[in-house]
């Protein structure tokens, strides 16, 4: 992490542990700076000499003791201190988590060049230029602590200072890539065959093309939603990389959503799955269509409205030959008494099918008057389809005009074979007869 250090006096600040702050010196405090219930027990000059605010408080006459009371200050007692001790010359030390609050405090004081050459704000904003924003971790700690203090540090422009840099180091050459990064995971499957050699031997390790997306995790939505933003803006990440970040980061933020089970959750909770449905690319394949279910699951059990899931089923709709039956399995929501939600299932089937057909017209769908034969996607899809009309013929709450519906939504010739099918009616049959034979025998 990088950091600097300012001036050369030693720390005499003290802390009585009651919120008091005093600076040891044979001088008497001749001001107190109150910030909340924390008081600052100080000297007149010092702060005259570098603060331009405290010219406009306090009075150029008089020796009396002056009481002044500031509510408002950006980044509190903690990030006044650092102001105070600068205007002393005392030693701090400045980084990453520390220098956003420091840099609003010194602008809401007006520690500027025309109170002082060299004043606090100057060398702040050249420790980050040429330091902070060069290093690809601590702009994102820098990042992270902005939030807490809108919105001065979006007005000094820290909160897009640090996007650029981000976003601008994610969209390198990954050759170009020598700084450390967190990167604990698999590569992705486009870059496996990349390591090896046309003889076989392995290559020196390269960097994987999403190298940056485990530590963007630690980010919070809206800061995370503003750098894939950018880095989709610039064009130059590969889209499977965006996908696999947005993917990571949505397993760091919501581990529960690979269980059937997240069925809780509040309005944050709701608020981050409609961003990340957002921010998906929109380009086929770019995150898989198991990830797109569990989205669509997790956003049907906390309502997070029309306009979400109809975005995700029809991204779904088009890669739903990728889809396995489990993934289909998409409980219902409190008041329903089916087990599974057909109907969502069967919106996700006529959206694949009406893009299918789309495709299908752009090459001919008919040749010399004769049908051409279905797709090996939608062949797949109709085994996939016939699969999970097995599992929800378990249910005997399913109802049959459901069941129906859903089986007609697959068109006869897209079944080469009819055995998946009829398995699926078989066992709906058998479900029904035993609910008819038990409520004759209740009966």
């Amino acid at each position: 992490m990088k950091f600097m250090k300012l001036g050369s006096n030693p720390d005499t600040f003290q802390d009585d542990g009651s919120e008091v702050r005093i600076v040891e010196t044979e001088l008497v405090s001749d001001i107190t700076v109150r910030l909340g219930n924390t008081k600052f027990y100080l000297h007149k000059f010092p702060l005259l000499s570098k603060c331009a605010r405290f010219q406009k408080l306090i009075p150029t006459t008089g020796d009396e003791n002056i009481d002044i009371h500031i509510h408002d200050i950006p980044g509190g007692p903690k990030a006044f201190e650092i102001c105070a001790k600068f205007c002393y010359g005392m030693v701090v030390t400045l980084n990453a988590y520390n220098v956003v609050a420091a840099r609003c405090a010194a602008e809401y004081l007006e520690m500027n060049e025309t109170v002082d050459k060299g004043n606090l704000i100057y060398k702040i904003d050249v420790f980050l230029s040429s330091s902070i924003f060069r290093s690809w971790k601590d702009s994102i700690i820098v990042l992270g602590t902005t939030k807490a203090h809108l919105p001065w540090s979006e007005d000094l422009k820290l909160v897009s200072h640090c996007i650029d840099s981000i976003a601008s180091k994610a969209s390198v050459d990954t050759s170009k890539v020598e700084w450390s990064y967190t990167y604990n995971r698999k590569k992705l499957s486009t870059e496996n065959d990349l390591d090896m050699q046309w003889n076989g031997v392995k290559k020196q390790p390269s960097v994987p093309k999403d190298w940056w997306v485990e530590d963007l995790t630690d980010l919070d939505i809206d800061s995370y939603k503003q750098v894939i933003s950018a880095i989709k803006t610039m064009g130059m990440v590969p889209k499977d990389a965006v996908g696999e970040a947005i993917k990571a980061y949505t397993y760091k933020k919501l581990p529960s959503l690979s269980k059937v089970s997240m069925i809780h959750g509040d309005g944050k909770v709701r608020a981050m799955l409609v961003t990340i449905t957002c921010l998906l690319p929109s380009e086929k394949g770019s995150v898989s269509c198991s990830f797109l279910l569990k989205l669509l699951r997790a956003t049907n059990l906390l309502k997070c409205g029309e306009m979400c899931r109809k975005e995700l089923v029809k991204r779904i709709g088009r890669q739903l030959d990728e889809a396995s039956v489990s993934d289909l399995l998409i409980p219902t929501v409190d008041g329903e008494t089916t087990g599974y939600d057909i109907d969502m299932i069967l919106s996700i089937v006529e959206e694949y099918v009406r893009q299918d057909c789309k495709n299908a017209q752009k090459h001919n769908a008919e040749v010399n008057g004769h049908v051409q034969a279905p797709s090996a996607s939608m062949i797949t899809v109709a085994k996939v389809v016939d699969g999970y009309l097995t599992e929800v013929a378990k249910d005997p709450n399913t109802p049959v005009l459901k069941f129906i519906n859903l089986a007609e939504a697959i068109s006869g010739n897209s079944r080469p074979v009819h055995d998946g099918i009829y398995r699926a009616i078989d066992m709906y049959m058998k479900v029904l007869l035993q609910l008819i034979i038990c409520m004759y025998i209740a009966y």
